[in-house]
């Protein structure tokens, strides 16, 4: 079983940079692929990015490619998203989400999910 908690959610500019974490712990955590996903208000939960955890390879939604980084911190157990270029468009509750398969994209992939934490972008 995994334990994810996000953070670093916050109000921000449109063009500013923001760095999310997800802490991981639990057992065999390195085991897992994590991913962020987001969800704006009425709409459905989305996803951003993944990195698999044994090879850190990465995937992102084509919204974010090229704005967006996911990377890890394994000896800490750490997974970041870093954002740049923000757009209001990015606004919503950030969640990461651990699976057991290699860098899926779908929601129902994952079994463990964190809380989420609100990034609001202002224009």
């Amino acid at each position: 079983q995994v334990q994810l908690v996000e953070s670093g959610g916050e109000l921000v500019q449109a063009g500013d940079s923001l760095r999310l974490s997800c802490a991981l712990s639990g057992r065999d955590v390195g085991d897992y692929s994590i991913a962020w996903f987001r969800q704006a208000a009425e709409k459905e939960r989305e996803f951003v990015a993944v990195i698999a955890w044994s090879l850190a390879t990465t995937r992102y939604a084509d919204s974010v490619k090229g704005r967006f980084t996911i990377f890890r911190d394994s000896a800490k157990n750490l997974v970041y998203l870093l954002m740049s270029k923000l757009k209001p468009q990015d606004t919503g509750v950030y969640f990461c989400a651990a699976s057991s398969d290699y860098d899926p994209v779908t929601e129902n992939a994952y079994g463990y999910w964190g809380q989420g934490t609100q990034v609001t972008v202002s224009s």
